[in-house]
């Protein structure tokens, strides 16, 4: 049989979910790597191997050490605030034993707010996660794509085989997250050529909020639709404007309300889509 080896990293803050996400996978891995960038400490066992790292400000460069850490032929990435149910532990304990896959995508079943969000570009949230070591590592960038290698296959999209997200818990914890995630990601675009645009601090947000809302079907999450659409929404505000470098500039009002006009048809695009009917059909045609 397969051995496997999850690997979970963990920073101060996420030490007290940090057991369950351990035990979660205790009858399912062989070994236990945590990547502790905690200033607590964590404590191991025979099953749990830890090792230090210093604190970085996005997971991936401490993920990829870990994996290289693990010895198990198979390699389960989880979070702190992930779990394992049982289901999923003994779909990975039967898909490892299959040949010619080299690497899962998994499903996520993201908790935020104290619900499962299933619309809203929440759901089902595949991530890879599960791989033979060696065909899968993560790039040096925040909320990067991983680079892969080999034959994929996605684990059905059921709440059975989903990881259990033990997502954002308040609205004070996400904005927190999000400070720290947009400082990174500008920084990035800005390295990667990215020059400020005052119009981007009108259209991302409203992109991300009508993809969310509308084209993601947020509207069917309730309040937590809304809710996670207007602050998605803010973090792209909140991105672009950290790319500004607070030079003043020439910003006649028409072009502001040239750009909201914009957003505007887009509005009733999507309201036309959601409300239906001979009207609605019309106006999405021809957005007006």
């Amino acid at each position: 049989m397969s051995k496997i080896s999850a690997v979970i990293n963990v920073v101060e803050e996420e030490l007290d979910t940090l057991p369950r996400a351990i035990e979660s996978v205790k009858n399912l891995v062989d070994e236990v790597v945590v990547v502790d960038m905690s200033a607590s400490g964590v404590s191991g066992d025979k099953k749990t191997k830890v090792f230090k790292h210093k604190l970085v400000n996005y997971v991936e460069p401490a993920r990829n050490f870990g994996i290289e850490k693990a010895h198990g032929e198979w390699v389960l990435v989880l979070d702190p605030d992930e779990e394992i149910p049982g289901s999923l532990s003994r779909e990975i304990q039967k898909v490892t034993k299959e040949s010619g896959i080299d690497f899962f995508r998994l499903p996520r079943k993201n908790i935020i707010f104290g619900k499962w969000i299933k619309h809203s570009r929440w759901w089902p949230d595949y991530n890879v996660r599960l791989f033979k070591k060696g065909n899968v590592s993560w790039s040096e960038e925040i909320h990067g794509a991983p680079v892969t290698i080999g034959v994929s296959r996605n684990i059905p999209p059921e709440e059975k085989f989903s990881i259990k997200h033990n997502n954002y818990t308040s609205v004070e914890q996400y904005i927190s997250r999000m400070n720290r995630y947009t400082t990174v990601q500008a920084g990035n675009i800005v390295k990667g050529g990215y020059k400020f645009n005052w119009t981007d601090l009108a259209a991302k947000p409203a992109g991300e909020f009508l993809s969310r809302y509308f084209a993601g079907e947020g509207y069917k999450d309730g309040v937590h639709g809304l809710a996670l659409a207007g602050l998605q929404a803010v973090s792209e505000f909140v991105l672009y404007l950290k790319t500004w470098n607070m030079k003043e500039e020439n910003l006649e009002v028409k072009g502001v309300i040239g750009e909201m006009r914009k957003i505007e048809r887009e509005f009733y695009y999507w309201q036309a889509d959601v409300s239906g009917g001979l009207f609605g059909k019309i106006r999405k045609k021809f957005r007006f």
